[in-house]
């Protein structure tokens, strides 16, 4: 078993593993480490623990040391240079006429690399705007385009619900979603409702799948002929996920129906694949197709 902690270097960012070596450290406080990118200043999400050395993929790096005040002060002072940085590196794209969309700058804490994060639509020759950028920071310049969820979780805001987006608020890393999931919790197939501000599939279609994965097995399908334990024969008419009842069309004595619900523990039936009968036009269906064939993963934090 090897000693380890967890370090993020962005907001909710992805977590890193390293070598806590004999330092004290505890969640919350800030690090000095190496990583791909050069020495970098995290912060401790994950207190110190153990882990199997075997499920490691790669070696586990040391922590340089215990973040200080004056690391602090550097720190911030990045933040600083990096948002001038952004404002020159908008006049050279303007300059060149690139055609891209720059999201984010960011030194990194021993200032040896400029980071440029960036959107387009296609691949972009941007090679004398590194050589001008070059000029002005006197320092490697890395310039790297991201996905449009990357830049949603970079950016924030808010969703159609009304809160922060969960990739900006809490997510550190994305997870798939697909259109099962929608299909799932009964939801509109309206390509509309059920993408986010970025575009693809919402993040929080995740959030409550396995509750309604485990609901919906104990319930019937609509169209599904059920029993009553006192008798009563019907055919589901519809169902409530959530509170666990089902209301049947029955037929009464004097031939005339009516509908009344049960709780699912009062039915008898035979649980069946789950058929979804969400219906969908062929423009809605290709844009779903194109919804669920796009890119999901994150490539913010790879390094």
């Amino acid at each position: 078993m090897k000693d380890v902690i967890g370090v993020h270097f962005r907001e909710n960012g992805k977590i890193y593993f390293f070598d806590p070596l004999k330092y004290e450290v505890e969640a919350g406080q800030y690090v000095i480490v190496e990583t791909a990118r050069g020495v970098e200043y995290g912060k401790v999400v994950l207190g110190r623990r153990q882990i199997d050395e075997t499920k490691m993929s790669t070696a586990l790096k040391p922590i340089i040391r215990i973040a200080n005040d004056s690391d602090a002060k550097k720190y911030e002072e990045n933040k600083l240079k990096s948002r001038k940085a952004y404002d020159i590196c908008l006049e050279k794209i303007k300059k060149h006429g690139l055609e891209m969309k720059l999201i984010d700058a960011e030194y990194t804490f021993d200032n040896n690399k400029v980071l440029f994060y960036f959107t387009a639509d296609g691949r972009v020759d941007f090679r004398e705007l590194v050589k001008d950028l070059a000029a002005v920071f006197k320092t490697r310049i890395e310039l790297r385009q991201i996905g449009v969820r990357d830049e949603t979780k970079i950016v924030g805001g808010i969703g159609i619900c009304g809160r922060e987006l969960c990739c900006h608020k809490h997510l550190s890393e994305f997870v798939p979603v697909s259109i099962k999931m929608a299909k799932e919790q009964n939801l509109s197939l309206n390509p509309t409702k059920i993408s986010g501000v970025c575009g693809r599939l919402m993040c929080c279609l995740k959030h409550e799948q396995d509750t309604y994965e485990y609901l919906n097995d104990r319930l019937p399908n609509v169209g599904d002929f059920v029993k009553t334990k006192d008798g009563v024969k019907g055919e589901v008419h519809s169902v409530n996920v959530l509170r666990q009842k089902v209301k049947i069309l029955v037929t009464l004595e004097d031939d005339t129906k009516e509908i009344e619900e049960y709780p699912v523990e009062e039915l008898n039936f035979k649980v069946r694949r789950r058929r979804n009968d969400n219906q969908v036009n062929d423009e809605e269906l290709k844009a779903l197709e194109a919804l669920e064939a796009k890119e999901v993963g994150s490539k913010l934090d790879d390094e």
